[in-house]
């Protein structure tokens, strides 16, 4: 029988188990995994039992727990794909000269994503930009979405003033908010195909941190078919009134939905800027600038206020930390209030602070490849700091949990990538950075997983086959077989979601 996309085989034949700590007898030998209900409800040796009904030959290739991503802005990444990519932008100038072609889009607007001024030896002026796109409202977003840099013509648009046309935190987020907030028609399809892709790299679920009201829209897609991934939506402190007269706890399913896929998350709260930006709220100031130890962007009481309304209520916390004073505000803050849920990013930790999240339960969402992407700027700009950049290893053997993400669009959603830069520590030929931080495959795998480093996904008998088949062993890839790792078929709860 051939199988085909959305189809539920009854037998994963001829597999062969990998994963930390197991205790099944096969060892290297392969399996047939028996299905029914969406569940995994027997394991053999590969023809130990009868193959009845549909059958998808595995082949010899690996079976391993369906893989999450802990970290999306759904939208925003679903739209990457409509911007114009400004990653290999040099300068400012170049990156000017980049939108001065860049297509227009219906509503008039040119939109690039991804440059990184902190590598420039230009600096971004109001003038360049102008002079290179005239007339045009033409928006520039950081590629770690804290700043943005517009023309005049956007500017006057939005209604903001800038004398060199950067805005940074609360108002970068505003016109990322409002260049998100397409029409439906057009943004639900681009989901779909972002989704699509997410199940060819093995991903089962992810959670979504969009900043917008995010049920309405799960709502909306599972009503329209969409059953590719399972989601968890974050609620911003804008929503967290509207969230608590409706009703809303974490693990609750989006009311109106079609399905129990989407999920509601948790409060998740910006509490300081980034790396960068230059606006993560350090101990020791930036370099050049004695003035600038970044900044907190939610004050540590009202911090404290908005976490215990959302216990109260039922609600995890997520919160964003990436520098060492705002890391050990969000500690604190889960300590004070008994809150529990994650620090989203966690990339400069104090020393002191390290063994607190296993301590207190607080996960560690991270983005292991963000500390790639970033090491030359964490060499530099982080010079100073006496915190530990990106601290992953002593994370994890001081009892953190550990779930790793992308938070793409700041970097493509691909937790293949992420579990190689978790354990190698590099990308592109270099030496490995910081290699005292990297952590075991094994590590890596379940961090990939819905429960974390501590708690990752397990296949054996009972439990939902949210499945994927990939190439290589992931406990023994080097490098660039797990960043190039091949995902021949994904399962959600059985049913196939991607299968080449």
């Amino acid at each position: 029988m051939s199988l085909e996309r959305g189809d539920r085989p009854d037998v994963i034949a001829n597999a062969r188990l990998t994963g930390a700590d197991r205790v099944d007898p096969f060892g290297d030998d392969p399996v047939d995994i028996h299905l029914a209900e969406g569940l995994v409800v027997d394991i053999a040796p590969a023809g130990g039992l009868p193959r009845r009904g549909a059958v998808l030959d595995a082949t010899g290739v690996w079976i391993v727990p369906g893989l999450w991503d802990h970290h999306v802005h759904v939208v925003q990444w679903a739209l990457a794909a409509q911007r114009e990519q400004l990653g290999g932008a040099a300068a400012a100038a170049e990156a000017a000269a980049i939108m001065s072609n860049a297509a227009v889009m219906p509503d008039g607007r040119r939109i690039g994503a991804g440059f990184r001024d902190a590598f420039w030896s230009d600096a971004p002026s109001l003038e360049l930009l102008d002079a290179a796109t005239g007339d045009v409202p033409t928006y520039l977003i950081n590629a770690d979405v804290h700043s943005v840099w517009l023309n005049s013509a956007a500017l006057r648009r939005e209604g903001f003033a800038s004398d060199t046309g950067m805005l940074v935190e609360d108002p970068a987020f505003e016109i990322s908010r409002r260049l998100n907030a397409v029409d439906p028609a057009v943004a639900d399809p681009l989901v779909a195909r972002m989704a699509q892709d997410a199940a060819a790299r093995g991903v089962v679920g992810l959670v979504d941190l969009d900043m917008a009201w995010n049920e309405e829209a799960w709502a909306r897609r599972l009503r329209s078919g969409f059953e590719t991934l399972r989601v968890e939506f974050g609620i911003y402190p804008d929503f967290l009134d509207r969230a608590l007269a409706e009703g809303l706890q974490t693990g609750d399913v989006a009311r109106g939905s079609s399905s129990d896929l989407a999920r509601v998350g948790s409060l998740k709260v910006i509490t300081d800027g980034s790396l960068g930006t230059r606006t993560a709220a350090c101990s020791h100031a930036y370099p050049g600038d004695p003035s600038n130890h970044g900044m907190l962007t939610v004050d540590p009481a009202l911090l404290i206020e908005l976490m215990t309304t959302a216990t109260g209520a039922g609600l995890a916390c997520a919160i964003h930390a990436i520098g060492d004073v705002a890391n050990s505000h969000a500690l604190e803050a889960f300590a004070v209030t008994g809150a529990w849920g994650t620090i989203e990013h966690a990339q400069l930790v104090a020393h002191a602070d390290i063994p607190r999240f296993g301590r207190l339960g607080v996960g560690a969402s991270v983005q292991p490849e963000h500390a790639i992407d970033d090491r030359d700027l964490t060499d530099s700009i982080w010079a100073g700091q006496t915190a530990q950049p990106y601290p992953l290893r002593a994370l994890a053997d001081s009892g953190a949990n550990l779930l790793f993400g992308s938070d793409a669009p700041v970097s493509p959603l691909d937790p293949w990538a992420a579990m190689a830069a978790a354990v190698f520590r590099t990308r592109d030929g270099r030496a490995p950075w910081q290699p005292a931080q990297g952590v075991t495959a094994a590590t890596a795998l379940s961090a990939s997983t819905r429960g974390g480093s501590l708690a990752g996904s397990t296949i054996e008998p009972g439990v939902v086959a949210d499945l994927a088949l990939c190439a290589h062993d992931p406990l023994i890839a080097d490098e660039g077989q797990l960043r190039g790792m091949q995902v021949t078929a994904t399962l959600l709860a059985g049913r196939l979601t991607h299968l080449l």
